[in-house]
């Protein structure tokens, strides 16, 4: 154990994006609850810092890693290095018994220099197609976790237990009507949610303003939850303002998720992992348009697996048009037995308890550690 605390030192990287940060997270809090010392690595990135931000009993560590693509070798690398060797520095300071990566590319520097450190090391997979670099990590880590059992068969020569993805512990249904008010909605409407991620997804904002007057005329019963991303808040809100006669949100950002899904009737959505496993949580009926330039066009897989098991519905970007969204919503609003075919789904996609047992296999490999040394 960690020699000044006696607490066991257990360090996650999980920064980049909110796919990533968030399931880190839901397992810290476990951690934490468990008298662990929790240190989070994160990026650099304004998302980062803006969810970070009600975070308590963790130490934060921000590395200076920059994803990787067709175009940036030379500062990917650079970054690697600075991420690989800050990281070697702090777990020199301050040596962690265990390094649990939750993909992405804050993952790999940790990962190495835990190994190195003499750290038990682990690997979450979110997505049901693994991404390559987890792949190479893989061979690396004393244990895969997956989210999708689809994922399970795509990792060789490594231990992987299909775990399920972590939620954070508020992501519990409520009641909507309360969850409308504290957005600033009407509690008695029904309510459409737009979502794009943790950094917002421009087409996505630009397909719903071509299709609010649609969506307005067909739904004329609905208010509206928009969340933009920064870079976009602007012309949205003034599409909704021309269009939706005063029954909307518009948020650049929620840090509060467990709201905004408590407050919708019908969300739409990317299909990264995670936000899935939090629609999962709360029971949300949801019409997926997964982000088509994802690594591995993942978030396709992932949209599919949910649509193969009757838990949502999917419109692929290229083949939206505003009446084709219109009949969704309705669909999914208005026939009963669409609707409670999807609410009967959704909970299987939900494992309540990943977190805890992804922070049981941790503590458990370190104390094995701790017996054989």
């Amino acid at each position: 154990m960690n020699a000044q605390t006696q607490k066991p030192h257990i360090v996650i990287a999980c920064g980049g994006t909110g796919g990533h940060l968030f399931p880190g997270l839901a397992v810290g809090q476990h951690l934490t609850r468990r008298n662990c010392e929790v240190t989070l690595i994160v990026s650099e990135k304004d998302i980062d810092q803006q969810a970070l931000q009600n975070v308590w009993g963790m130490q934060i560590v921000k590395l200076p890693a920059v994803g990787l693509t067709s175009k940036n070798y030379p500062k990917f690398v650079l970054a690697f290095i600075k991420s690989f060797f800050a990281a070697k520095k702090l777990f020199k300071t301050k040596p962690p018994n265990a390094v649990l990566a939750m993909g992405g590319f804050t993952a790999a520097p940790p990962i190495l220099a835990g190994k190195i450190s003499g750290a038990a090391t682990f690997l979450h997979e979110s997505n049901a197609v693994p991404g390559r670099a987890n792949r190479w990590l893989s061979h690396l880590v004393d244990r895969v976790f997956v989210g999708f059992s689809h994922a399970a068969s795509q990792f060789t020569g490594c231990e992987v237990i299909d775990i399920g993805m972590p939620v954070r512990a508020q992501f519990t249904p409520r009641d909507p009507g309360t969850s409308r008010t504290s957005l600033g909605l009407d509690p008695a409407l029904p309510t459409l949610l737009i979502m794009g991620g943790s950094q917002g997804a421009t087409p996505i904002n630009a397909l719903i303003v071509q299709s609010l007057p649609h969506l307005v005329k067909v739904l004329p019963e609905f208010q509206f939850l928009h969340l933009t991303g920064e870079s976009d808040e602007a012309w949205v809100r003034d599409a909704y303002m021309e269009h939706a006669a005063g029954k909307f949100s518009v948020k650049p950002f929620l840090a509060e998720m467990q709201q905004a899904l408590s407050a919708a009737t019908v969300a739409i959505s990317r299909a990264g992992a995670s936000s899935l496993a939090e629609i999962a949580a709360l029971r949300l009926p949801s019409i997926l348009i997964p982000y088509p330039a994802a690594t591995d066009n993942h978030q396709l897989f992932n949209a599919r697996e949910y649509v193969r098991t009757g838990a949502a519905r999917m419109l692929e970007q290229t083949e939206f048009t505003p009446e084709k969204l219109g009949q969704l919503v309705s669909l999914l609003t208005k026939n009963v037995t669409v609707r409670e075919a999807l609410l009967v789904a959704l909970p299987c996609w939900h494992r309540p308890r990943a977190a805890e047992a992804i922070a049981d296999q941790i503590l458990a490999e370190v104390r094995d550690r701790k017996k054989r040394a």
